[in-house]
């Protein structure tokens, strides 16, 4: 276990019981899960038998690699996986006994809202999209329409339990499940049926969970659910970091697991190999004041480092003008701490709380000519185009799935109109069939005039064509030849330049599809590109398998995997990234923490809930710290814009909890930068009156 300090040693080599590693910001959590997976492996236990689970699939492609790394192709065999990816192959495989077949569809967010706005009889989406917040915290919490009925608190919940019945309703109909349902319907799986439970709990012999801390109640019921009494897993995580309460995840799941698993083993990695002293100082003491379940204080032997700036700014843009101006400066200075291989854009980043506010910092970037990017953009998979193809795959998977049927019979148009659609979904409805099985009924006919009647019957006919294909076409080649084949048929192209005004938009949108159906067929054979951009070895797969696993995916690799250019960036976004420099700006009362008064500006009663909020908030400023390795600046402003108007704005306490000794430095980076232009020049002009004078001698 060469390269491992003593705790991550403990936990790599405890293997018989429920461990849970306490990993501090910038521990090495990632290579304590790896070097775990390899000595299990040692140990005896069978790479089919482990299950690493994590949070993306980014996070699980970096995972396989490294253990790869360690283990060499024995890493394919281990199952690397989100939470979200292990439902979907527990209930391939068992949920029939749910009722659902192997082939189900699994709804986008968009599909959701459609399906709850008819539920729901109204045409507005942003209602429709409360009741989904609302049933996707119920589903979270492990409770059914009924169960969400019995403990409405208003008239408001109880209508939107009635809503969810109706919606779960469709979702049987459909043969297709949400997001939510691929963590609740596998608990239901483990819980109700012994035999499905007994088989599961055999083939893992241990798991690993990453990012513990993120995880929500039904989560931990299916882990509970999956290692049963005997209790082999690792949990991996920092109640320091937990930052997605909004999303259910809850710290009690740290608190329960001494409780349920009284033989857990509990061990701390506090020394962080990211951050300079002077960084985990500011975070240690912005991380006081919380309530701790296991105390930790992380340190560093990387040296005291650059002291942490505070910086204030008279407004917004005066704030982007500093932090461009810090960038400036710092890839002009000469410093000995920075040294040549931080002064890249790429070393830099700029974190906030809210995405609105990277608006004037893009401005001033853009002023600057320095290059940037938002991260934490919209996800290739939401691109309309990409969405469209995804439809199409649904329905050869599922024929059931009434919403993709919808989305690939009208796009692109084919002669099919909304008086036949409508007159084909009445009468499905009437005889409880899905849309593709009412467009074969021998009794369609006497609801539809001839013409429609063909053309959906020609429509049918070719997704079945399609599937039929589409389970033939093995293997990468095949695969690609195969997709232009279909999008020329379909004339997507000609869809895509019709409707668009601008030639260069369209000719964007296509180069995102050839770029989509590259991936896909990649995905069918020999070496795939994973959403990470790593390259792996993959047996060789047919096109309809490669479509089944498509709605699980939400990111894409970039073709540039690692541009030269600054990064703009939520603090939620931020988890479990790093740079050499970090800015966190809007660091204000009201912005970070987030507002926690009522609107008339009076503090509430300090409640349980508000306490919650800003500790969350806290740990928030916490995460955004521990991004920073070499040098950190924090900066507020003294005014902000609040509608039309400017108004007066504070600090935020973080900024006085992180305790910064008398010398830290309060600069302004644009004197600092005139300094250095200056020096420069002095320099040059000496360099110049050397050379003439040197020009002049005899």
């Amino acid at each position: 276990m060469s390269g491992l300090n003593l705790a991550q040693q403990e936990a790599v080599n405890y293997l018989h019981g429920p461990c849970l590693v306490l990993a501090g910001a910038g521990s090495g959590k990632t290579r304590v899960i790896t070097h775990k997976i390899a000595r299990l492996i040692q140990s005896g236990l069978a790479p089919q038998r482990i299950a690493a689970i994590t949070f993306t699939n980014k996070a699980a492609a970096e995972m396989r690699e490294r253990a790869k790394g360690l283990i060499g192709r024995d890493a394919n065999k281990v199952v690397v996986c989100t939470f979200h990816a292990l439902g979907v192959r527990m209930m391939r495989e068992d949920g029939a006994v749910l009722g659902l077949k192997p082939a189900f569809s699994i709804l986008d967010s968009d599909d959701v809202t459609k399906i709850l706005k008819d539920a729901g009889g109204t045409t507005d989406a942003a209602t429709a999209r409360i009741w989904q917040w609302t049933i996707s915290k119920w589903k979270n919490m492990g409770l059914n329409a009924a169960q969400a009925e019995a403990q409405a608190a208003d008239d408001n919940e109880r209508i939107t339990a009635r809503i969810m019945a109706r919606y779960e309703e469709r979702l049987t109909a459909y043969q297709s499940v949400d997001f939510d349902d691929l963590i609740g319907m596998p608990l239901k799986l483990l819980r109700e049926h012994e035999a499905v439970r007994a088989k599961w709990q055999a083939a893992l012999g241990h798991v690993l969970v990453d990012e513990y801390q993120d995880t929500n109640a039904t989560q931990y019921e299916v882990l509970k659910a999956l290692v049963g009494q005997r209790g082999r897993f690792t949990a991996v995580g920092d109640d320091d970091q937990s930052i997605y309460g909004w999303r259910g995840a809850t710290l009690d799941n740290l608190r329960k697991l001494p409780v349920d698993f009284p033989t857990l083993k509990v061990i701390k990695l506090e020394q962080n190999y990211r951050s300079t002293s002077a960084i985990l100082r500011a975070a240690n003491n912005v991380i006081g004041p919380n309530p701790k379940l296991f105390p930790k204080t992380l340190f560093s032997e990387l040296g005291e480092g650059e002291p942490v700036r505070v910086v204030d700014a008279d407004n917004e843009q005066h704030e982007a003008e500093r932090a461009v101006a810090r960038i400036q400066s710092l890839r002009s200075s000469e410093s000995v701490t920075q040294g040549p291989q931080f002064k890249e854009f790429r070393d830099f980043a700029i974190l906030y709380r809210a995405n609105h506010q990277a608006r004037v910092f893009e401005q001033a970037l853009r002023k600057a000519q320095i290059p940037y990017k938002v991260s934490g953009g919209q996800s290739f998979f939401d691109r309309a185009e990409i969405k469209d193809l995804c439809g199409w795959f649904r329905l050869w998977v599922n024929n059931d799935d009434d919403p993709a049927f919808l989305r690939a019979v009208t796009t692109p148009k084919r002669g099919i109109g909304h008086t036949t659609l409508a007159s084909l979904g009445t009468f499905a409805s009437q005889y409880k069939l899905s849309l593709f099985e009412a467009l074969f009924s021998p009794s369609l006919p006497s609801v539809m005039a001839r013409r429609g009647m063909e053309g959906l019957h020609e429509f049918g006919r070719y997704i079945n064509d399609l599937e039929y294909r589409a389970r033939r076409t093995l293997g990468a080649e095949d695969a690609r030849a195969f997709l232009n084949d279909w999008l020329k048929e379909i004339e997507y192209q000609k869809h895509l330049y019709d409707g668009e005004d601008s030639e260069q938009a369209a000719a964007s949108r296509w180069t995102n599809v050839m770029e989509f159906c590259d991936w896909m067929a990649q995905r069918c054979g020999g070496q795939a590109s994973d959403p990470s951009g790593a390259t792996i070895d993959s047996e060789t797969k047919s096109l309809l398998e490669v479509a089944q696993t498509i709605s699980l995916l939400s990111t894409i690799s970039e073709r540039e995997q690692d541009q030269n250019v600054v990064t703009l960036s939520t603090l939620h976004a931020s988890k479990g990234l790093e740079w050499p420099h970090v800015m966190l700006i809007g660091v204000n009362e009201g912005l970070l923490p987030f507002k926690l008064e009522d609107d008339g500006g009076r503090q509430q009663k300090v409640s349980d809930d508000t306490l919650q909020r800003l500790q969350e908030e806290r740990r928030l400023m916490y995460v955004g710290i521990t991004r920073a390795q070499r040098s950190l600046a924090v900066s507020w402003t003294k005014r902000r814009k609040q509608g039309r108007e400017m108004v007066p704005a504070q600090p935020s306490r973080f900024i006085a909890e992180m305790a910064l000794d008398q010398k830290t430095a309060r600069e302004d980076p644009r004197e600092k930068l005139k300094a250095l232009r200056a020096e420069f020049a002095r320099k040059a002009q000496q360099s110049a009156a050397a050379a003439a004078a040197a020009q002049a001698a005899p």
